[in-house]
């Protein structure tokens, strides 16, 4: 997080205030340089350190999400049992925590009818199945090992320093919302037929979301503010960017940021400097009339500046009007099967931009299935490729023939 600077006005011992934050120490930054007015800076650095606006929280909400996403990856493969099914498991000295063939799931995790057992995002059900809980379901769950390892690293770099800043409650909130917004936008734009989306990165990009309105709606304290939002807008382009490759669900990246970047304006407003100083004085003139035994002087407490800027209540206002529009339009427009694409023809790039080194093909994987009830067999053959095999009934129940279908055909 950069810390703020200097202000107009020469005001030096206010900026020295802000300077030193709790956290600054841990994060490695560097001491500011003294200032001639050092006592009065470190009186108000200390009253300020005491204030609840700059309290270093202890962070236990993102190490309690992180725990619990691993733990839910482990029970996921428990209940996916892989020997069960196929005799081609990756990894198959894990025994029932093997991992499905490569080809079905290179991320070294489930099939996807585990995923959706588990509450994997899958849009038919949740329109035609009233399962609308699979839109915060899903943000628990990883699609593998390769998943889960990158998700989770992303959350405690982010997540943590953000709630050591402002606290469990409100990085939760923006965590939970964003991965919501995330699901919705990610059910409103893929809605073909067998395919699922699991995952915390709408949740995550959330909080990269967060971190920008907060910048935006706290320019006043932050020095070096140009190199602080390029530094941020380029985390962001590059992990969109990584988006549009094939098998990632760029619409959930998407729908979490959208959604974390309003709810920065709303959640992660801070009182502005002139307001905390005037305060400040405020009290220590208070303090010492009680200390003099006198009455305190008239207009001691009296405070003549609003909390915040008005550029601040205006962000909050709009903010806060648009999550609310935006989430009751997408959660009605979703239950009414509304497709997205249906009316955005180019928005599919956003999600996967075909190359020569890959395809983005959005059509669902299709099989014919042949049932000979005499040998006891089950033959698929895909559609397009007439490409087929043939499984003994007991390897192929109804529930995964999805599976081995996009196993058989890609």
């Amino acid at each position: 997080m950069m810390k703020p600077g200097a202000g107009a006005g020469g005001e030096d011992e206010d900026v020295q205030v802000l300077v030193e934050r709790p956290y600054s120490h841990e994060a490695g930054g560097a001491r500011p340089a003294p200032t001639p007015h050092r006592h009065q800076g470190q009186q108000q650095q200390q009253l300020i350190r005491a204030r609840p606006y700059y309290r270093r929280w202890s962070p236990w909400i993102v190490p309690g999400a992180t725990v619990a996403c691993i733990a839910l990856f482990l029970v996921t493969m428990y209940v996916n049992d892989c020997p069960k099914h196929s005799s081609n498991c990756a990894a198959g000295f894990l025994g029932r925590f093997a991992f499905q063939p490569l080809k079905e799931n290179p991320l070294l995790g489930p099939s996807s009818a585990t995923l959706v057992k588990m509450g994997a995002l899958d849009v038919s059900k949740v329109v035609h199945g009233g399962q609308g809980w699979r839109l915060m379901t899903c943000m628990w769950l990883h699609a593998g090992v390769v998943h889960l390892l990158i998700n989770m690293l992303c959350l405690v770099f982010i997540g943590i320093r953000l709630e050591q800043e402002f606290g469990f409650l409100r990085v939760g909130l923006v965590y939970l919302v964003s991965g919501f917004g995330g699901s919705l936008m990610s059910a409103l734009f893929l809605q073909q037929s067998g395919r699922v989306s699991v995952g915390a990165s709408g949740a995550l990009f959330g909080l990269i979301g967060s971190m920008l309105s907060e910048l935006i709606t706290n320019w006043s304290l932050y020095a070096n503010k140009v190199a602080a939002l390029v530094s941020l807008l380029a985390v962001i382009v590059l992990n969109l960017a990584l988006g549009i490759l094939p098998r990632v669900d760029n619409f959930a990246h998407i729908g979490g940021l959208l959604s974390g970047f309003l709810l920065g304006f709303v959640l992660l407003v801070r009182p502005h400097f002139a307001w905390l100083n005037q305060y400040q004085q405020q009290q220590r003139r208070v303090a010492a009339a009680s200390a003099a035994g006198g009455a305190p002087p008239a207009g001691a407490v009296t405070r003549k500046q609003r909390k915040h800027k008005a550029y601040q209540y205006v962000l909050w206002a709009s903010a806060l009007v648009l999550l609310v529009v935006g989430f009751a339009a997408a959660t009605v427009l979703l239950f009414r099967g509304y497709d997205a694409n249906r009316h955005c023809s180019w928005c599919h790039y956003l999600s996967c931009v075909p190359t020569k080194h890959w395809k983005c093909n959005s059509s669902p994987t299709i099989c014919d299935i042949i049932t000979d009830s005499n040998n006891n067999t089950v033959t698929l053959i895909c559609q397009g490729s007439a490409r087929n095999r043939t499984y003994a009934a007991a390897d192929a129940p109804q529930d995964r023939t999805q599976d081995l279908c996009i196993q058989l055909c890609t």
